[in-house]
């Protein structure tokens, strides 16, 4: 089925893509960068909904699986990063683009309430994948930070589609 707000000229390539495997992969790649917040060029938040315009509202859980395990290696990668390259390090990096009174913040978070606030950091516009490096300076067991960031993701990801979906049923 397709969207109401589905693109009513596409072209004959960008359609075919769309409709082929590959479609799913490029998607991977984007929430991969997403999640590691290297995704620059387009706010996280338009993702799931610019893929169900272009790909069709039948693709919605397709689209949230895809950004959940995409997003997630891409946290667990930036996690690990933080985890063996430290403070100093991703502070240094001109792709890291959290200053440090920022990272300070989110740190006093991670040190308040613990790793729950990581599911709630990715469940949340502005803070989604923010909690990924503190985590990983607190040197958070692995299993269960993959496991909280994908809880996290998740709740964020259907909650979109679904709002997505809500709002195309009215036009």
């Amino acid at each position: 089925m397709q969207s109401a707000l589905q693109v009513a000229q596409m072209p004959d390539e960008l359609q075919a893509l769309l409709n082929s495997e590959w479609a799913y992969v490029v998607l991977f790649g984007v929430f991969l960068l997403e999640g590691a917040m290297l995704m620059y060029f387009m706010p996280s938040e338009l993702i799931v909904p610019a893929s169900l315009v272009l790909l069709g509202t039948d693709a919605a859980a397709p689209v949230i699986g895809v950004a959940v395990v995409g997003a997630t290696i891409g946290q667990y990668g930036l996690f690990k990063v933080a985890q063996r390259g430290g403070r100093e390090y991703l502070l240094q990096k001109r792709w890291f683009k959290i200053s440090e009174s920022k990272l300070n913040k989110f740190d006093g978070w991670f040190e308040r309430w613990g790793p729950v606030v990581v599911p709630v950091s990715n469940s949340f516009l502005f803070t989604r994948g923010m909690l990924t490096v503190p985590a990983g300076f607190a040197e958070m067991d692995d299993k269960k930070f993959v496991a909280l960031s994908a809880v996290g993701t998740l709740s964020f990801e259907v909650l979109l589609a679904a709002l997505f979906l809500y709002f195309d049923t009215l036009l």
